[in-house]
């Protein structure tokens, strides 16, 4: 019995309710990541006051340490029991921790350069730990609500809905709030600004934890043993492939992200667009997202996964043959890149979920945080590689901040934005052809772990 529900119950349909309730979460969650991909290297060089490469080379150190916290928060998670679960218990106790870390991080002190990058650090590596404590559990969550793969997609569908949703408020809303909460303080209106995103967030993960179940549980007779977890999830060959799959995908992702704003503020010259350039991008990432589960009744995981990718490849080097004065153009081809790439999360997920089911299948053992938290931690890097990236490629052309920039400068910002997230778009397309998790396939997996869990009841 698993909180008074019988094991059969992980194959039963689960309640619309529900899957908002879960998707909420990433909404929360969005208030944080999607102001780390668009506003924080631009934060960390036009408002606190570091070099680009500085604050591009801070992103990339400082995820050595989250190299070792995702895993080590997987094995926490896998290994927690409280009555109300293993992953749920997180998103109630963490939430304020983590407003406090993201008030902290975008809090400017009158310190020297030095200093600042020594607070930079600091802060950061807090925001982040906090990060991984709260979304570890919550994205294993997903994998443990319902054995159902198509479920599972239209659960992490919401998710994602919920999340591109996030972005697009943050998009939209987060410069203006800015301004009315610091009057005219730049530095006291991203604190206030990260305050109010913060409490909306806790609030949100507290909604996660008080509508959600979980029902999938390891094998009884599975013992604790998280090197064998590791071992596990490396002899998993559809989880190598998404894992190297989420590294390339999230620099694609991050690339455009962080690029985006010095696009429209320096090459495009018109700041005043930056808001409506983003939210018409975020809204096109919830549309994709929000397609996903139609999608996936057509074409099989893998297969659309590699057609969109190789849709986003391509559109997004045609953004480099763009003129900077068609706006009409940037717009149309950004809301088209955006509906490619918002199916990638809710597909991505869906499969994590599927391979922990593979890794239980094929080996005996289920470790559900533990294929989350590396997988995040994939993504996470790949965040990093691209801040390091674009911080690199402008302190190679020469970027001034709050200046006008020169050709090189212009022209670096530009291949940021759509010439190299393209070309990984496609690498990302070819890489997911050594994916083996087909829809035939997973259909074994879970009548066979069904069959499993039915015997050993007996």
């Amino acid at each position: 019995m698993n909180g008074g529900k019988t094991k059969e119950d992980i194959l039963a349909p689960i309640k619309v309710g529900e899957k908002i309730g879960y998707g909420l979460g990433d909404l929360g969650f969005n208030f944080f990541w999607a102001n780390i991909s668009a506003f924080l290297l631009i934060f960390y060089t036009d408002v606190f006051g570091i070099s680009a490469a500085a604050a591009g080379t801070m992103m990339l150190v400082t995820k050595i340490f989250d190299a070792f916290t995702d895993p080590i928060m997987g094995a926490i998670a896998d290994r927690t029991k409280t009555k109300w679960g293993k992953f749920r218990p997180y998103l109630l106790w963490a939430g304020i921790p983590m407003a406090a870390a993201g008030v902290l991080t975008y809090t400017t002190p009158d310190l020297q350069e030095g200093g600042k990058l020594i607070w930079a650090y600091g802060t950061y590596t807090f925001m982040m730990l906090m990060y991984t404590v709260l979304s570890v559990p919550y994205s294993a969550l997903s994998g443990v609500i319902t054995a159902r793969s198509q479920d599972r997609t239209e659960l992490i569908s919401f998710r994602f809905i919920a999340a591109f949703t996030g972005t697009t408020l943050v998009n939209f809303f987060t410069l203006d709030l800015v301004d009315l909460l610091g009057k005219g303080d730049e530095k006291l209106g991203w604190q206030l600004t990260m305050g109010v995103y913060g409490i909306l967030a806790a609030i949100l993960f507290a909604v996660v934890f008080f509508t959600t179940k979980e029902r999938v549980t390891p094998p009884k007779e599975q013992k604790s043993d998280p090197i064998g977890d590791l071992k596990d999830l490396l002899k998993n060959k559809p989880w190598l492939v998404l894992f190297s799959l989420a590294l390339i995908i999230m620099i694609t992702i991050s690339m455009r992200a962080g690029a985006a704003i010095y696009y429209i503020k320096y090459y495009v010259n018109r700041p005043d667009l930056i808001k409506y350039f983003l939210t018409t991008y975020g809204l096109a990432l919830a549309a994709g997202a929000a397609l996903t589960p139609v999608m996936t009744r057509f074409l099989d995981k893998k297969k659309l996964m590699m057609v969109l990718m190789t849709i986003t490849g391509v559109l997004s080097i045609a953004f480099f043959f763009i003129p900077s004065d068609a706006i009409w153009l940037m717009f149309t081809v950004n809301i088209l890149i955006g509906l490619a790439l918002g199916p990638k999360s809710p597909l991505a997920f869906s499969m994590y979920a599927d391979t922990a089911d593979y890794t239980e299948w094929k080996m005996g053992r289920r470790a559900t945080a533990m294929t989350f938290s590396a997988a995040i931690f994939s993504q996470k890097l790949g965040g990093a590689l691209a801040s390091f990236a674009i911080g690199a490629i402008l302190a190679g052309m020469g970027y001034v901040a709050n200046e006008a920039q020169s050709n090189a400068s212009q022209t670096g910002i530009v291949v940021a934005f759509s010439l190299i997230p393209g070309v990984i778009a496609l690498l990302a397309a070819y890489v997911m052809k050594f994916y083996t998790l087909d829809n035939a396939f997973l259909q074994k997996i879970q009548t066979e772990l069904k069959e499993r869990k039915a015997a050993a009841s007996n």
